[in-house]
Order: C-alpha cells, then sequence, then structure tokens
C-alpha cells in the first residue's frame, strides 16, 4: 500500500432501520464521513450489516439508501477499491451492488497482508462455537432452492414482513450486546483457534455493535468494529498500526 494512504473498516450501518428519520440522519452522516476520508483511503471495507434489509430480485431491489450508494459509486469510480462483506441481514446481496456500484463483495472471511501486517477479516456471524440455532438459520437464508422459493413473494409483502420482523426483533433484544467475557465471547474464541494454526496480526470483526480492541497475545491483536447506531467508530490502518476510532 501506498505510504500516504490508509485503509478504513466499518460495519452496522443498518441503513433502513426504524425509525426511518433517524436512519436517513445516519446515511447522511456516514456519507459526510466517506467524503471527509477519501482523499486519504486506498482501501474501504463495509464489514457487513450495511442494510437492515436487503433482497435483490432479479429486476427489483429495496427503495432508499441512495445518496449513500451514490457515494459509493463515486468513490468506486476514482479508483478507490471498496469491499463489501454480507452480514446476517443483507445476505441477499447478489450482483447488483458490484455492477452498478462497483464493489468487491465477500460472503465469508478474508486475509490480507498490508504493510507487512496479516489480517483476518469477517462480519462475523455464525464463526465461533455453538450458536446451533442460529447456523441453522443462516444455512436456511444462503441455501439456493429457499431463496429461489422466497423471490417468489411479491416484494411488498416480503420487504413488509422482513422490516416488521427486524423492528420486532430489535424491539425485543436491543440494539447493542453487553460484551460477555473474553472467554465467552465466541469470535475471540474463534480468534485464538485461528492463532493456533495460523499467525494474524489483526483480527476484525462488525456484528457484535461493540467498539472493543483486545490483546489476544503480544503481537495480535482483536477488534470489534461497533455500528454506526450508538457508537459511530471505525478503524483504520496508516500501514504501521490498527486504530479504533470515534466519529
Amino acid at each position: 500500500m501506498s505510504s500516504s494512504k490508509k485503509i478504513f473498516f466499518l460495519s452496522d450501518l443498518h441503513l433502513g432501520m426504524h425509525p426511518v428519520e433517524k436512519s436517513r440522519e445516519r446515511e447522511k452522516k456516514v456519507v459526510e464521513w466517506l467524503e471527509s476520508i477519501r482523499h486519504e483511503a486506498e482501501e474501504i471495507y463495509l464489514l457487513g450489516d450495511i442494510f437492515d434489509y436487503w433482497f435483490e430480485y432479479k429486476r427489483v431491489v429495496p427503495r432508499g439508501f441512495t445518496r449513500f450508494l451514490g457515494k459509493i459509486a463515486e468513490i468506486t469510480d476514482s479508483g478507490i477499491k471498496v469491499n463489501f462483506f454480507t452480514g446476517n441481514h443483507d445476505v441477499w446481496v447478489f450482483d447488483y451492488l458490484p455492477q452498478e456500484i462497483g464493489v468487491e463483495v465477500f460472503r465469508h472471511p478474508v486475509t490480507r497482508e498490508y504493510g507487512g501486517k496479516k489480517f483476518y477479516i469477517a462480519h462475523g456471524d455464525g464463526l465461533g462455537p455453538n450458536q446451533s440455532g442460529y447456523k441453522l438459520l443462516k444455512w436456511l437464508f444462503t441455501n439456493k432452492p429457499a431463496q429461489w422459493m422466497y423471490a417468489r413473494l411479491h416484494p411488498n409483502f416480503a420487504t413488509g414482513f422482513a422490516l416488521r420482523w427486524s423492528k420486532k426483533s430489535r424491539y425485543n433484544k436491543g440494539v447493542s450486546t453487553e460484551f460477555l467475557g473474553i472467554d465467552k465471547e465466541y469470535l475471540i474464541v474463534h480468534a485464538r483457534e485461528i492463532l493456533e494454526k495460523e499467525h494474524f496480526d489483526y483480527f476484525l470483526f462488525g456484528h457484535r455493535h461493540l467498539p472493543y480492541e483486545y490483546d489476544l497475545n503480544e503481537k495480535s491483536k482483536f477488534f470489534y468494529l461497533g455500528d454506526w447506531i450508538q457508537s459511530f467508530t471505525y478503524a483504520v490502518f496508516d500501514g504501521t498500526d490498527l486504530q479504533l476510532k470515534k466519529l
């Protein structure tokens, strides 16, 4: 990477989340932030749950997010690479975003090396031990026949149903979850298991809505990126060090 450029990581914008007015405010805020960092960005990583709900029919996509999508398209058109990871809320991103706004889509963890540092990058849902119920649900969501059947539903019905489900879940569970402790945070357990086989300098995850960093050992650090609902946090790598920052 260029010595004068940086790599940015953010996750869990949940654009479109109820109430709509608050979502639009957050959308404007992230667009302003993207504009403020684009002159120094070499790459941008969007680590999942960028949308609170997204499903692409063959010729229909969800309405909204115009400012955000336009800004990302402007950024990719300028030559800056944008990496988009699907999360558990926007797992049904297919080919629209790559074709229309120029992002590269990832559905699984990826490893990268920048400035001699090794990165393990993922949204985080379904990784680590236990979570059998969620892993079954994720299998269903990513099952091709199930996706085909869902796509047969009228967009008005399917979208309305999904948004009501998301809203109900949000009010029942809250936006964020309390830190469970080092030995109970399944993504920290997952990172430790990986370190037994391969060294990484940095592990980055979204999903948990917690801005948090932790030293796994003397050479490896773990990061939760937080969210853009309450925390407004992101990580930036300057070629030497990775830091968690707040807007």
